[in-house]
């Protein structure tokens, strides 16, 4: 099905809505939390939902491969083997797989790659990453089968590697539509929209994908080394061509001030694994940028990390003892920063939504770069 989308502000392409699943609404801009093999790392679910995320993503690939979807499938699916009741996106698993451009063998049919758990030889394919996100994870949100284009590329490359997702996109669809038991009834499959930092690809793309009765359109291919200016020439000239009436999400991204950027050009959903990553070393984001909590200047800091974020993590510990935390090698260390930083995000996207429904965006954004430069 396609879920609805009711957008409720705008300000300039910025916008601001939500979209409505059986599960739950997704307020938007929303920022996924990212939980790779069934969890987001170094936080407990009701953390997670505590901070403010309405959705968050499960990784295909690692889940195929342990616990097996199959597994999880029989434990009741990943909201019930995880413990999240909310909406859950799922990625098709071409990420990973591009990862792997060593030791993978691609063809039309799928891509063919040793499992870098126990050297197990695996076949993914259109249909077998549907089968995976929609039928076993159960995913309310599943993303087609692509192939994530190397970076650089030239423009053949990046035209093959295009051509080819769209083929794997309409088979991904097929393979979607064609399971039977009525379960699509509660989840809805999104397009992935490739072509490099090439604008005539990127139309293309677009263009053949929204003829298709996806759900929602992905941006893909970026952050992948292209950096954040060349990012964002490529979003602009991708939006045009992409429906008002669906969601569009930018996968992998990213740092606070791409999203910004990203929501100033029409971006309503991202993920990233930029804030358990960072705690898990140490940094704890904020509208200035990192701070680095191994820095000898905060260990006689009696300030917590920031007092107007309802998060217990950002609120109630001070800096010293989250400095003492991460120089002495404690769990808690790498759990606070973790629940802070992700608690960080969502509250960005908090005051991102605020600013747009109040027509304040463009003075938000030119703060926010105030900040970074101060």
């Amino acid at each position: 099905m396609i879920f609805p989308f009711d957008i409720h502000a705008t300000d300039g392409t910025a916008r601001t809505g939500v979209l409505k699943t059986p599960r739950g609404n997704i307020r938007t801009p929303a920022f996924m939390p990212v939980g790779t093999a069934g969890t987001v790392k170094a936080l407990y679910m009701d953390q997670v939902a505590g901070t403010g995320a309405d959705i968050i993503l499960g990784n295909t690939y690692h889940l195929m491969l342990r616990p097996g979807a199959e597994r999880v499938a029989k434990l009741g699916g990943l909201h019930e083997f995880s413990g999240w009741s909310g909406p859950m996106l799922t990625d098709s698993g071409g990420f990973q797989v591009w990862s792997l451009s060593k030791i993978r063998k691609l063809t039309e049919e799928g891509v063919e790659f040793r499992s870098h758990i126990d050297g197990a030889k695996v076949m993914l394919t259109p249909e077998r990453s549907i089968e995976i996100q929609a039928d076993l994870l159960r995913a309310d949100i599943s993303m087609q089968f692509d192939e994530c284009t190397e970076h650089p590329a030239t423009f053949a490359q990046a035209e093959a590697s295009m051509e080819l997702s769209l083929r794997w996109g309409r088979r991904s669809l097929e393979a979607f539509n064609g399971a039977t038991g009525g379960e699509r009834d509660s989840q809805t499959l999104f397009a992935i929209v490739q072509g490099s930092t090439f604008p005539e690809l990127r139309q293309r793309s677009a263009e053949a994908s929204v003829q298709l009765p996806y759900g929602g359109f992905a941006i893909g291919g970026l952050a992948v080394g292209e950096g954040h200016a060349l990012m964002c020439d490529t979003i602009e000239a991708t939006e045009p061509f992409l429906p008002k009436d669906r969601p569009r999400y930018l996968m992998g991204v990213g740092k606070p001030i791409d999203l910004v950027e990203s929501v100033a050009r029409g971006v309503d959903m991202f993920d990233c694994v930029i804030p358990t990553r960072s705690g898990r070393h140490g940094q704890a984001w904020t509208d200035t940028g990192p701070l680095n909590m191994k820095n000898a200047r905060f260990k006689e800091d009696r300030e917590p990390l920031n007092t107007l974020i309802d998060c217990p993590a950002s609120r109630n510990y001070s800096r010293a003892y989250i400095h003492h935390l991460v120089k002495s090698g404690e769990y808690l260390g790498s759990m606070l920063l973790s629940w802070h930083n992700t608690a960080y995000f969502q509250d960005l996207m908090a005051r991102i939504r605020a600013a747009i429904a109040a027509g304040e965006f463009a003075a938000f954004r030119r703060d926010f770069h105030a900040g970074l430069s101060g």
